[in-house]
């Protein structure tokens, strides 16, 4: 059941056009990179050849099942560059029929390959086609940043309330331990699980979340703090409520607030943490798409061919852009002062 504060909260959100609209766009751009292997891919979704139907985008198929004679997966890049074959055959391609990790070093002249009809931004450094990357390394990012969000948002709700709802000595040497880890240097600390466990897509959350979890801890721990003497708490344990029921069912819900405003700008700081990893490699390894990775090579071309630092500047640009608005959407629409201004 969705109480009528909340409903009233996501009214006042959707007044709020420029937060609205970039909920949605950033939402559907995001869903749209969810299914990026029938968007942005050089295998066919669909190939009718010699009266059999193929689906290249889901089944396994060898140069064999075309009329050629090697075993390994066919090569549709060169298929539907043959004239012969394509005379046999009806190919259906996805919108954007490149594959951001192969290298089209067939092209002429010396990567990077400038804009052309077939590759709309060009080609990066290794000839792979820049949309294609970027349109993979918006998924990486995207996804990076939900999954760090989720992860550091639980970890602080737990550990900041725990430390607000008990108090005492408690808090004191845990607060104690929290500021001593978050002193120790975070870089160094990539590095050297980097090197011991490899670098992973897993592995960069747990990193990065051990550390983004300790500013949201704060706020939490601040609500708890605040909540844990109030009249419906007191009458909860008066009635013989239980610890962990009270902390999550009366508690929790209250506090809230806080934790909603913020982890838009959380999203904001893991879309950042992990291009900035990518950028010093230190990130995920090569050659998975990613924007840092993009930057460090553009930053290196900057003046022959700007145009890989620009593409990927504006749309590290744009995401965050529309990030921060949704932040400053929903800051606005739960704080109860500003009510009057939205309406």
């Amino acid at each position: 059941m969705i109480s009528e504060i909340t409903k009233d909260r996501w009214n006042r959100f959707k007044r709020i056009r420029r937060a609205y609209w970039s909920l949605l766009i950033l939402s559907a751009a995001f869903g749209l990179s969810l299914f990026s292997e029938f968007l942005v891919n050089d295998r066919p979704l669909f190939v009718r050849y010699e009266g059999r139907n193929y689906f290249p985008t889901f089944n396994f198929y060898s140069g064999r099942d075309f009329g050629y004679e090697y075993a390994e997966q066919a090569d549709y890049v060169a298929l539907r560059r043959d004239g012969a074959f394509r005379e046999r055959a009806t190919l259906v391609l996805p919108l954007i029929p490149h594959n951001p990790y192969r290298n089209y070093l067939d092209l002429d002249g010396v990567p990077p390959h400038p804009v052309s009809r077939e590759h709309w931004l060009g080609t990066d450094r290794n000839g792979r086609d820049l949309l294609a990357r970027l349109i993979y390394g918006f998924r990486s990012c995207m996804a990076f940043a939900l999954a760090l969000t989720v992860v550091s948002a639980a970890l602080g709700v737990i550990i900041g309330g725990v430390q607000g709802y008990l108090g005492g000595r408690f808090d004191i040497v845990l607060q104690r331990v929290i500021e001593i880890w978050s002193a120790l240097p975070f870089l160094y600390v990539v590095m050297l699980v980097g090197s011991i466990y490899g670098r992973s897509f897993g592995i960069l959350i747990a990193i990065v979340a051990l550390f983004q979890w300790v500013g949201l801890s704060y706020y939490m721990r601040g609500e708890f703090f605040r909540l844990r003497n109030q009249i419906y708490v007191r009458a909860a344990r008066a009635i013989g409520m239980s610890g962990p029921r009270i902390f999550f069912r009366q508690i929790l819900p209250n506090a809230l607030t806080p934790l909603i405003t913020i982890l838009p700008f959380t999203l904001i700081g893991g879309i950042t943490s992990l291009t900035a990893l990518d950028f010093l490699g230190f990130g995920l390894p090569p050659p998975a798409p990613s924007w840092g990775e993009l930057l460090q090579q553009g930053l290196d071309v900057v003046r022959e061919h700007p145009r890989i630092t620009v593409a990927t500047t504006i749309a590290l640009f744009v995401t965050l852009m529309l990030a921060t608005f949704i932040g400053e959407g929903a800051r606005e629409a739960l704080d109860p002062r500003s009510k009057q201004r939205v309406e």
